[in-house]
């Protein structure tokens, strides 16, 4: 049995019932083939069986007191899941659906998407089943010091370094970041994502949905076009889908849809700057569904449905994992869309991918497309390291040209292992390689 074979069965059979960590292990181990057979040292190694374990797995229980005085428990974790090419880095998600098997799908993913940004940062991830959705500010704040009450005994700012992720904005960073502080007696860059008057950095709320689209851009590029004119949907109406459509809107394109949980809004004549504003109050203040959207300009909105059927040219999914399915994606083939930069976290099943793969379409998946945000968060620790503060251009610049750097490592990676414009098989194998060889130096550890 060829040796990925061999190490699939190994993780199915360690793994089961965590069918979001098999999907991506599945995805990554058997793009890096062609690498393995070129690389006997990798398979002497037995790599694959190392990188597919955490390192280290913490799980605790969080306590907590809501207004009305009853007492709650919450389960925490985090997931350090490689740190051989620097600390563990990864956010923080606090929703209900949080469980061990979307923590290691989000650490494992978070360790190749790491080593693509090309700075000093390991893999991890972590978070709780705690819904900061409908609770009060006191409420948030008594979860967050009764999550890092436990937390800050495993993390330091050369050794874990979270950051924020669903459900956890800067309103939650502040919080955590404040216990922190308490309970270690010191100012250190341990937590990414803060406020800019204690240590944030500027870009870093954009810069997901930013790189995305510098994403895009790359690729559209490498066949002499640009995203200039082009009809984008974007999914989502969160923080990375709403900078993704500021972004696109800066750049010429065209953008018209939006989505939450309830359902899609399609807007035929665009998603303007002024409506742009209006949906960041609607969904950062007033924290309010995306149909009344509709209701204020007028536009179609599909409840309960996500906006692949819209024709378009490019596609961001930007709101959460396996939102784009098989059908999903041969409807966007058909109607059109040829770019899909993946702002979200794996957004499309495996049948999706291998049909967009197939018909040959720019496809950025999110390891790639993605890497803004946590690019940005390195740049936020080495702004905390020299104690300095970038200026907003300055921060944009970095970002761009680390893009600009994955897509020309992704793209040359793929060429170079026989598979030209396949970002899936570029991304994970130029990722692979970097952490790879980091640990054969650093021996049996």
């Amino acid at each position: 049995m060829p040796i990925v074979s061999q190490a699939l069965e190994r993780v199915r059979e360690k793994n089961p019932g965590e069918p979001a960590f098999l999907q991506s292990v599945t995805e990554v181990l058997e793009s890096l083939r062609p690498v393995l057979e070129r690389n006997k040292r990798y398979r002497d190694a037995n790599l694959l069986d190392r990188i597919t374990e955490p390192e280290r797995i913490i799980i605790f229980r969080v306590p907590w007191q809501d207004d009305k005085g009853n007492i709650h428990v919450n389960r925490g974790f985090r997931v350090e899941f490689s740190s051989a090419i620097g600390p563990y880095k990864g956010g923080l998600r606090f929703h209900p659906s949080v469980n061990l098997d979307i923590l290691k799908f989000l650490g494992f993913e978070q360790i190749f998407k790491n080593s693509l940004t090309t700075l000093p940062m390991g893999g991890g991830k972590g978070g709780s089943d705690f819904d900061p959705k409908g609770k009060s500010d006191n409420e948030v704040m008594r979860f967050c010091q009764s999550f890092m009450s436990e937390l800050f005994r495993h993390i330091g700012h050369n050794t874990d370094v979270p950051a924020g992720d669903i459900g956890v904005g800067a309103r939650e960073i502040g919080y955590l970041f404040g216990q922190y502080k308490k309970l270690k007696n010191e100012f250190t860059a341990v937590l990414t994502g803060k406020s800019l008057c204690y240590g944030g950095s500027l870009i870093r709320p954009e810069a997901t949905g930013y790189g995305a689209v510098y994403f895009a851009q790359e690729m559209l590029e490498t066949r002499g076009d640009g995203l200039k004119g082009k009809v984008c949907a974007v999914s989502g109406s969160g923080n990375v889908a709403q900078y993704t459509v500021e972004k696109l809107l800066q750049l010429g394109a065209k953008v018209v849809s939006l989505s939450d949980s309830g359902g899609t809004i399609y807007d035929k004549n665009g998603i303007d700057e002024e409506k742009l504003a209006w949906v960041m109050e609607l969904k950062n203040v007033h924290r309010s569904r995306i149909k009344e959207y509709a209701e204020k300009y007028g536009v179609e909105y599909y409840e309960g449905k996500r906006p692949w059927h819209i024709p378009c040219d490019c596609a961001f999914p930007s709101a959460t994992q396996n939102e784009i399915t098989g059908k999903d994606a041969e409807t966007l083939i058909n109607n059109g869309c040829f770019v899909v930069s993946e702002g979200a976290n794996m957004p499309t099943v495996p049948e999706g991918v291998d049909r967009f793969i197939h018909k040959g379409i720019l496809y950025g998946p999110g390891k790639a497309a993605n890497a803004g945000g946590v690019a940005v968060s390195g740049l936020e620790m080495s702004q905390n390291s020299m104690r300095l503060c970038w200026p907003q251009q300055e921060v944009d610049s970095r970002l761009k040209e680390i893009m600009q750097s994955i897509h020309r490592n992704c793209y040359e990676t793929a060429k170079e292992y026989g598979h030209p414009g396949n970002y899936v098989v570029g991304a994970n194998i130029a990722g692979f390689v970097k952490v790879a060889d980091a640990m054969l130096y650093q021996g049996l550890v």
